[in-house]
């Protein structure tokens, strides 16, 4: 990645709690660290980030945080998605006021909004500031699909470097091309999946993933073996992540499995996820997960990065 491009491998990084659900700097800011020393090419605050579940004081301290925290090594992606508009504003603001790199927004998620409303909503956040927008279709967790027409005619609107996308809607691969193609190939998207869906998304023309911080390392290896043209590494890399991320059901199982193996990997202290939570791993699942986590790093180990 050239210096402040918006592509690579952008982890979405988990918020690390205190026992009293606190939020710990000390460990968010050794998590920021520790994902740029395995190659990341910038850091996002997004939905794995908890921030739903953030008071709008919290979600400014988070911000000034990792924007201080990252210390120009990459690009900083701050969601500012809302569910009202001047809200959104303000985030998006105090993004780009705190050194963000571009914003990223879902539409509201507690309203069935038309596309009317919907295009309102991302003019007021596209004009409260000078940074990228990703406008992020969340449907496949939250929310309702936008159509690639919408998506496209934003584009046109406002043109290819304010508007990026994070499609999400399943089926993503299908999708993703009509998204390509509607633009005539000018549209800059990044998958979102977790991983799941980067090999194919890849083959379609992405610039970027998302992924969350616990499998950076394979995630990097993949990006790489799939940059080479590896054929072999890159499904030796694949099948074990696709296999992971397919038993974290819903955002919830996102989360818990993550801090559960950034906890195994020494990157955080406890497992803490902000209740109410509508995932918990049993034995059987936790054991899983370790004999695929072992599969993700002995592929790793063989590409060399590690």
């Amino acid at each position: 990645m050239t210096e402040k491009t918006l592509s690579g491998v952008l982890p979405v990084f988990q918020t690390p709690f205190n026992d009293d659900e606190t939020i710990d700097f000390v460990t968010l800011e050794r998590e920021i660290d520790w994902l740029y020393e395995c190659g990341a090419d910038g850091v996002v605050f997004a939905m794995v980030s908890e921030a739903l579940r953030f008071s709008t004081e919290e979600r400014r301290q988070i911000v000034e945080a990792v924007c201080r925290f990252n210390r120009d090594r990459g690009v900083v992606i701050i969601s500012v998605g809302a569910e009202h508009t001047l809200l959104a504003e303000d985030y998006a603001r105090h993004a780009e006021a705190s050194g963000a790199d571009a914003v990223m927004a879902i539409p509201p998620v507690s309203v069935a909004i038309g596309e009317g409303e919907l295009l309102k909503y991302y003019e007021f956040i596209l004009n409260s500031t000078s940074l990228p927008l990703i406008a992020q279709d969340a449907s496949g967790y939250v929310g309702r699909p936008m159509s690639v027409a919408f998506q496209a005619g934003l584009l046109d609107a406002y043109g290819a470097d304010r508007v990026l996308f994070k499609p999400e809607a399943v089926p993503i691969g299908p999708r993703l091309t009509e998204l390509r193609d509607a633009t005539h190939g000018r549209a800059t998207i990044f998958e979102g999946s977790g991983g799941i869906a980067l090999v194919e998304s890849y083959r379609r023309g992405i610039a970027g993933t998302m992924p969350g911080s616990d499998l950076i390392k394979g995630i990097i290896a993949l990006w790489n073996a799939l940059e080479a043209g590896d054929e072999d590494l890159t499904y030796k890399l694949s099948f074990p992540i696709s296999s992971l991320i397919a038993m974290q059901h819903g955002l919830d199982g996102f989360l818990v499995v993550e801090k559960y193996l950034l906890r195994k990997q020494g990157i955080f202290k406890n497992e803490l996820v902000r209740g109410p939570v509508g995932f918990t791993m049993d034995m059987e699942t936790r054991e899983e997960i370790d004999r695929l986590f072992d599969r993700v790093m002995i592929a790793v180990e063989e590409s060399g990065t590690a």
